[in-house]
């Protein structure tokens, strides 16, 4: 960290805590060259999540968003909120441990549909039929003659 006094780059940590909202930490600095004292924060670089959608238009990732579509095809089904909630966690993070800043909305269909295969299958074929826009009976009997399939 550059010293606003001396511009000199090295300097040593001699305090360091939390500031009241928990969103940063804020360190006591101390030059290793003139000895002057500053301080600077530290906060996680969040940087949005634009999802272009199949209209190839774009918009901001809203994680109630999915939270919704999910909630909506474990409805009447043994899946808890936390349950749901950890499995959105789970996309998020995957999303932006890819470094993408732009992910399609068929790759966060995909996604959710992988956590809800192993979550409920009920509710992964739910999700399916919206997300996949299922044409007629036959598409969705190949579905779920897929899913019989690999769960044996």
């Amino acid at each position: 960290m550059k010293c606003p006094f001396c511009a000199y780059e090295e300097s040593k940590v001699i305090d360091s805590r939390p500031t009241d909202e928990g969103e940063k930490i804020r360190r006591r600095r101390e030059c290793l060259n003139c000895g002057k004292r500053f301080t600077t924060y530290e906060m996680i670089e969040s940087l949005p999540i634009i999802v272009i959608k199949r209209d190839r238009s774009r918009e901001s990732f809203v994680r109630e968003k999915l939270m919704n579509g999910m909630l909506r095809a474990c409805e009447k089904r043994p899946v808890s909120i936390e349950t749901l909630e950890k499995a959105i966690d789970e996309i998020e993070a995957s999303i932006q441990n890819s470094l993408d800043r732009e992910v399609t909305s068929e790759k966060i269909g995909e996604l959710a549909m992988n956590k809800l295969k192993t979550i409920d299958e009920v509710a992964y074929v739910r999700f399916a039929s919206v997300y996949r826009q299922f044409k007629d009976v036959s598409t969705f009997m190949d579905e779920l003659s897929k899913l019989i399939k690999n769960s044996k």
